[in-house]
């Protein structure tokens, strides 16, 4: 459906609905299951909804959004910028992140995962309606900027050992190959989470570093 997407379950249509997104269809089995303040609904049966459904268990309501118009990125406090992230789940766990630690706005490379993706919308569990979410050149946006960039690498400096500035853009990089070779010539700091024990795992996977990022940057960040 060109410029819409689906969104299923109680708690993410609901979320979507207080939100500055426009409805194009709202179905549900149960309509006490719906912000009270919204009456735009169709009622449907449980079979209609599993025929309309992505879900394997649908989940009450089913919605279809349009799609918000792209918006330019603003640069203010921190943000989360994503260099190539391609799973799904770890899109949608990086946006409930940024929502709970208080990140307003991510910034994604053109090669990461559409953040509308039924598999990341059901990830952020709601959270999409509350962080904004850009789409650009990482490049040109580093080049142009004036906030420093700290971005995650595995031989980076231990991030126990240092001080995030008030503001800046951090850079998680792609599950397999890290942050590009581009957009690493770009980045004023490279930071680590260091590894203790003697575990051969090899590294953490992209949305547990990020919360550990976002954790030390909202607990010494001056």
């Amino acid at each position: 459906m060109n410029g819409l997407f689906v969104a299923e379950g109680v708690k993410l249509v609901n979320e979507l609905l207080q939100a500055d997104l426009t409805p194009e269809g709202v179905y549900t089995t149960d309509p006490k299951l719906l912000i009270p303040q919204f009456s735009s609904f169709e009622v449907i049966s449980e079979s209609v909804l599993q025929k309309m459904s992505g879900l394997k268990t649908p989940n009450k309501v089913l919605a279809v959004f349009r799609i918000p118009e792209s918006k330019q990125a603003v640069l203010e406090e921190w943000t989360l910028a994503l260099d190539g992230v391609k799973d799904p789940g770890n899109l949608g766990t990086i946006i409930r992140l940024c929502d709970w630690f208080g990140i307003p706005q991510i910034i994604c490379s053109e090669d990461t995962v559409d953040c509308y993706n039924p598999k990341v919308l059901q990830a952020t569990m709601g959270s999409i309606a509350r962080v904004k979410i850009v789409y650009t050149s990482l490049a040109t946006l580093l080049k142009d900027s004036e906030h420093s960039a700290w971005g995650a690498d595995m031989h980076g400096e231990n991030i126990y050992d240092l001080r995030f500035p008030t503001s800046g853009i951090l850079v998680m990089g792609n599950e397999a190959h890290g942050i590009s070779d581009e957009v690493g010539a770009l980045l004023a700091k490279k930071v680590s989470i260091p590894q203790v024990g003697p575990s051969t795992a090899e590294s953490l996977n992209v949305a547990t570093a990020t919360a550990v990022l976002l954790s030390e940057l909202r607990r010494k960040g001056s």
